[in-house]
């Protein structure tokens, strides 16, 4: 056991993953960040987290909208933005400079309020959706709805459809969810952070239509996942792009319409606008589901006070993307895969404060070209073999090494 603990005590430069620069701890750093409110549950509770590690260093996120967070990103007004639609090319003009940090992996859920049917208990398709928000389908108990609702108490009410009121992300993935369904929706409303509704209630960020919702019975409207989870509301499970099946949203049917589409990712700082993950393909993929990304200038000097606090930011964002990923699936969103937390650093490896590099990174794969195997790792393969220390011993040493990312599975 002794021979164990000397090992895992050794660090194991060669593989050893760098990180940005600790926020210096003599120093106390306001960092601002404002946007989308489709990662907001996730970006608080990150707040909480980072903050009790990192005292000194307080996040004000203003959660209004991935539009307004934009739009400030453009102005120059905070250090970073969130928003849940990739800035267009029209945007990015706008802000040269701007790198896309995906942060999370999140699904919109349709959520409704009908007393006489229980939580999880409706089914709907894509067109029975976009024409519910067309005006098409007034009823519960339409024909349609109640073909795949077989023993549900659907009630001979009218429906009263809730949508956003502002630029919203949450908006723009509902809205092209709904072109790739109806050809109808593409024609007549279309996808963006802001379309002209046909008719309903609305109401500013996801809270706003959540409380339409909560509050008004035989209603329906869209919302992040996180936010029906938090206050209970009733969602539907909507059929999947192969329509085989209706897929309730959950991280196994999130990460199932997200799987593979790594290796064909953007760099950062390229542009984001073909990524799609919604209509995805597969008999267990949820169909409405989405990146949502960090929004970050690779010369942080105009929207920070000095090197220090760009350090600041960098640190927390990288944190956000790496540590910060484990508490992604108590909120019910997907971790990063290993492949887009890669892309994510490697744009943040970029920023510079005016044109000073302020992180140093060369990636997480070991070129074993340059190195070799410590003889201490060697000496505990031995030992093991040899009956010198535990299989249990041994195991324990290697999962340690593995927590600590000395080792990559």
């Amino acid at each position: 056991m002794i021979a164990v603990l000397v090992a895992i005590a050794t660090p194991f430069a060669a593989n050893a993953e760098s990180k940005p620069a600790i926020p210096d701890p003599n120093l106390q750093f306001n960092l601002d960040g404002a946007g989308a409110t489709f990662p907001f549950p996730l970006i608080d509770l990150w707040r909480v987290e980072y903050g009790k590690d990192f005292p000194n260093v307080n996040l004000n996120y203003q959660s209004i909208g991935s539009g307004g967070g934009v739009k400030q990103h453009i102005e120059k007004t905070v250090n970073f933005a969130a928003s849940d639609k990739p800035m267009s090319d029209a945007e990015r003009e706008l802000a040269p400079g701007t790198l896309h940090i995906p942060e999370a992996i999140g699904g919109v859920v349709v959520v409704y309020n009908i007393p006489e049917v229980p939580d999880k208990g409706l089914k709907l398709t894509g067109d029975e959706v976009a024409d519910i928000f067309l005006g098409k389908i007034t009823k519960w108990n339409d024909p349609r709805i109640a073909s795949h609702n077989p023993g549900v108490n659907l009630p001979d009410r009218e429906i009263v459809t809730a949508h956003r009121s502002d630029g919203s992300g949450t908006t723009f993935v509902f809205t092209e969810y709904l072109t790739r369904i109806s050809p109808e929706w593409d024609e007549q409303v279309g996808k963006g952070k802001s379309v002209p509704w046909p008719t309903g209630l609305a109401a500013a960020g996801n809270e706003g239509v959540a409380g339409i919702v909560k509050s008004t019975p035989y209603s329906v409207g869209y919302i992040e996942l996180a936010y029906a989870f938090q206050t209970g509301i009733a969602y539907a499970s909507i059929q999947n792009h192969d329509g085989t099946a209706f897929i309730e949203p959950t991280l196994k049917s999130l990460a199932a319409a997200s799987s593979g589409v790594a290796d064909s990712l953007p760099k950062a700082e390229e542009s984001w606008v073909p990524v799609s993950l919604t209509d995805a393909p597969g008999p267990d993929s949820y169909p409405i589901a989405t990146f949502t990304y960090l929004l970050v200038y690779d010369d942080l000097k105009p929207v920070t006070k000095n090197k220090q606090q760009a350090q600041a930011v960098i640190h927390m964002i990288h944190w956000m993307i790496t540590e910060g990923q484990e508490f992604s699936p108590d909120l019910l969103y997907v971790p990063l895969a290993d492949k887009v937390v890669e892309i994510g650093k490697r744009g943040l490896s970029q920023v510079t404060y005016g044109g000073e590099p302020l992180w140093e990174y060369s990636g997480d794969a070991m070129d074993t070209s340059e190195y070799e195997i410590p003889k201490w790792i060697r000496d505990n393969a031995k030992w093991w073999a040899e009956g010198l220390i535990t299989d249990q011993d041994y195991i324990n040493g290697l999962q340690y090494l593995i927590s600590q990312g000395i080792l990559k599975v």
